[in-house]
């Protein structure tokens, strides 16, 4: 007998082929029989009419923060909500665990460091998690039987380096033998199902106490030791980010990405390669990566988001405006010294010719702030300016845009809600976005879900992406952006029997309604542990999602099942090999 029946769905089964209509039945969490419609003469416990509705395989999200989410919301929502079924977490060199048994306080360091560097709550973190492991494998361990999506992990470079290290991670370097060390904490990682590792360069990476964070003390010999014991184990990876992932790369820093995936014969993904016709050789330049790497024995794959994410920005909360060179050292005053320091006409034309130059890189796109729109405000000074331009605002006073901008957030002591605009919404940088995903090293992703919870929401990236190829820009056809979504991640990573729509593979699936499928706006709600914000969006036209043939969500609400899995390397995940 079958566990459930969906009747007349049209599936695009995620290979990139024609839809075709079906009949899928699902038993023990596997797909089971896939028919004409009407055909199935198999009784089932369950059965629902899908006709006019497209089933397809579950989504998979190459890049998220879900490590300690997963603990307090065993849903990672919204990405389930969305159709994510699977997602890869340690990324960016940051993860829970190992922690030294015999250091309890590296587990307040870690905290305090997810808070600052992926934007947690401290409160959540400290609340809603049991930090009861030591190793990688314990924290697996601890996840295990109670999460509803699938999830796999790297390790992170930045516990390996705490672990061995201690305190001496930031800053120093390890000898030889705790270079061995990190080696060997990495391979008994990934013997406990690791999928590979991840590390970070990037000098926008701070941890809790201002510091870069420990892996960016790392030198090369030391990055290519653990991308060497990648090499090890099967069905493992490597994600790395370096500084020029915000912008273009230097050349030091694709002979490194290049030298690693090689190191390792695995791919090496990064993110997030920024698509905009206003600066028309970052694509070749970023892509150059993977020129080299082909040719050296490895892979170097490129993550790209296919939507504008929203995000939410204040000059009172840590954001990507404290990224802008210089910025930082004002708005990490305290709140009266910022106010003083923003009220001086020549620190902000300083701010303004810094947030301006190439040395910015990519977060010159957050530089023309009369495009910025006013979010919540607080005082009655600023009554009636949310949703307003702020350029006309500044019109109206005679005032030069930023200076405006500056003037409404000190009324509001700083708590002002910014929403920028963005300035690659042209038509040239869409053409640009469809030629590049093409392209045989780029991946949709870089959701970076389950972080910066309450500035960005790149968790709806697939709904949002369905109904752009549905009814919006219709950049690239239905079967091809599921495959995409699907399919493409789901080889990267050498998922076994996940990503199509076939008999016999793991039933991950969602179904959704061709005419509506989108995400709802970005709103801010209040249902972390400890009352902590973050952003939260609803899913549009998702009648159900299924994981491992359990019913996840059903018209976008949780079912309350828990039938994910851990993915452990080798066993659920066999190896790409790049030599």
């Amino acid at each position: 007998m079958l566990d459930h029946l969906i009747k007349g769905a049209t599936v695009v089964d995620g290979t990139g082929a024609p839809a075709y209509p079906a009949d899928v039945g699902i038993r023990d969490g596997r797909i089971a029989v896939i028919a004409p419609p009407g055909t199935v003469t198999e009784e089932a416990l369950t059965s629902e009419d899908a006709t006019g509705r497209i089933l397809a395989p579950g989504f998979v999200d190459p890049h998220t923060h879900y490590d300690a989410q997963l603990f307090w919301d065993p849903y990672a929502t919204p990405s389930l909500n969305h159709g994510v079924t699977t997602v890869a977490g340690g990324n960016c060199g940051f993860t829970l665990a190992p922690l030294h048994p015999d250091r309890p306080e590296d587990a307040d360091y870690t905290r305090r460091m997810m808070s600052k560097v992926e934007g947690m709550s401290l409160v959540a973190l400290e609340q809603g998690a049991p930090w009861s492991w030591n190793s990688f494998g314990d924290y697996l361990d601890a996840l295990e039987g109670r999460i509803a999506v699938n999830a796999g992990f790297m390790v992170g470079h930045c516990a390996l380096r705490r672990y061995v290290m201690g305190a001496d991670a930031v800053g120093g370097q390890p000898d030889a033998q705790q270079l061995a060390e990190m080696v060997d904490l990495l391979h008994a990682a990934m013997d406990a199902g690791a999928w590979g590792f991840s590390t970070t360069q990037s000098a926008t990476h701070s941890d809790g106490d201002g510091q870069p964070v420990a892996s960016r003390h790392a030198r090369p010999d030391e990055l290519l030791a653990l991308s060497r014991a990648v090499a090890d184990h099967e069905g493992t990876q490597i994600e790395a980010i370096v500084a020029g992932c915000l912008d273009r790369f230097g050349d030091d820093e694709i002979d490194l990405l290049v030298e690693m995936s090689a190191a390792a014969g695995r791919p090496l993904n990064w993110n997030v390669l920024t698509i905009d016709a206003a600066v028309p050789e970052r694509v070749p330049r970023q892509l150059l990566a993977s020129e080299r790497a082909r040719k050296a024995g490895g892979r170097v794959v490129a993550l790209t988001m296919p939507i504008l994410t929203p995000m939410n920005m204040s000059l009172g909360t840590f954001c990507a405006l404290n990224l802008i060179p210089g910025w930082g050292e004002i708005l990490g005053l305290p709140v009266d010294e910022r106010i003083a320091r923003l009220g001086d006409p020549a620190v902000r034309a300083e701010m303004l010719r810094r947030a301006a130059s190439k040395e910015a890189g990519v977060f010159r796109r957050l530089a023309d702030f009369g495009r910025y729109v006013i979010g919540d405000t607080y005082s009655p000074a600023n009554e009636g300016l949310t949703g307003r331009v702020v350029r006309d605002i500044a019109a109206e006073r005679g005032q030069e845009p930023f200076a405006c901008l500056v003037e409404i957030c000190v009324n509001d002591r700083l708590r002002t809600v910014l929403w920028p605009m963005p300035t690659d919404n042209d038509p040239a940088s869409w053409a640009l976005r469809a030629e590049t995903w093409q392209h045989e090293d780029v991946l949709l992703g870089g959701s970076d879900a389950g972080a910066h919870l309450d500035r960005m929401c790149g968790a709806p990236y697939t709904t949002r992406f369905l109904g752009d190829c549905l009814r919006g820009r219709k950049l690239v056809g239905l079967e091809q952006a599921v495959k995409m979504l699907t399919d493409d991640p789901a080889h990267l990573f050498g998922l076994r029997e996940r990503g199509q729509v076939q008999q016999g593979w793991h039933a991950d699936l969602v179904l959704f309604d061709p005419e509506r499928i989108d995400a709802g706006p970005a709103t801010l709600v209040h249902d972390l542990p400890g009352d902590s914000p973050r952003l939260d969006s609803r899913a549009v036209g998702i009648d159900a999602v299924w994981v491992n043939g359990v019913e996840a969500i059903r018209a976008d609400v949780v079912t309350g099942a828990v039938a994910g899995t851990v993915l452990r390397s080798g066993r659920d995940t066999r190896t790409v090999s790049t030599r």
